[in-house]
């Protein structure tokens, strides 16, 4: 799963007039390298979720025949799902045999993804996440087996699940925006929605479910070995940094 469907407001004024998946690294729209990348480690069925300007993406896609893999729509027009409610939304094309990958369309980087879902299946986990030591100002916290134990806003202090009371032992690291997701994990997660929100169809973020449910589910961490190139495309700033990068070596 793509997801495409954010308002992009930190790429204003581009996503005043365009969805930011289609945000232009090297001449070519994130929405497309990041297929790209997802079809070079062999899949072959996606599902992209939509709603700001939904209608240029399945433009772009159709135009482009879907570059040459089954593309479903998951159609947020109505209401904006955030990821927790988007994955919810999607799950008839997700919830099959085996794990999906979700993937933010912000989101630039050349590691092996192949590698991130072998790792995922050893582990036998319900969730893995890209991390990375990078500096933020919220914190995914893990243990010495690289098991998610909470979450920290270091700006505010606060930190979660409520039994959590000191991240000290902890290992801080920053989410780069990849997930690998058994479908297992949707029981859980329609469960975590009608308790929370009374409906399954509501807008929630995937990172306190994750944090909530991390005594429950097995959701680890996944650092690649090798050394890998990384760009959230969500800021002006950080888009002109990805297609310098580009330029000089495309992903």
């Amino acid at each position: 799963m793509i997801f495409a469907a954010g308002l992009g407001t930190r790429l204003k004024p581009f996503t005043d007039r365009h969805p930011k998946a289609l945000a232009e690294v090297g001449g070519t729209p994130m929405l497309g390298l990041v297929i790209s990348k997802l079809k070079h480690a062999g899949i072959t069925q996606m599902v992209v979720n939509v709603h700001h300007f939904a209608g240029q993406i399945v433009d772009y896609l159709r135009a482009n025949d879907n570059f040459g893999v089954t593309i479903d729509i998951s159609d947020e027009s109505d209401l904006l799902l955030d990821t927790g409610g988007g994955i919810l939304a999607a799950r008839r094309w997700l919830d099959g045999g085996e794990p999906f990958i979700v993937h933010n369309a912000d989101i630039l980087t050349d590691f092996d993804i192949v590698a991130m879902a072998d790792a995922h299946s050893r582990d036998k986990a319900d969730v893995s996440l890209l991390t990375a030591s990078r500096k933020t100002s919220r914190y995914l916290l893990f243990d010495g087996e690289r098991d998610l134990r909470g979450w920290e806003n270091i700006s505010t202090g606060e930190l979660r699940p409520a039994s959590l009371t000191s991240a000290d032992g902890l290992d801080p690291l920053a989410f780069g925006g990849v997930h690998v997701i058994s479908p297992r994990v949707f029981d859980a997660l329609e469960g975590y929605a009608r308790d929370n929100f009374g409906a399954t169809k509501h807008p929630f973020s995937i990172t306190p479910f994750y944090v909530d449910m991390c005594d429950t589910l097995k959701i680890k961490s996944y650092q690649p070995a090798e050394s890998y190139r990384w760009h959230d495309i969500g800021k002006p700033e950080s888009l002109v940094e990805a297609n310098e990068d580009f330029a000089r070596e495309p992903f």
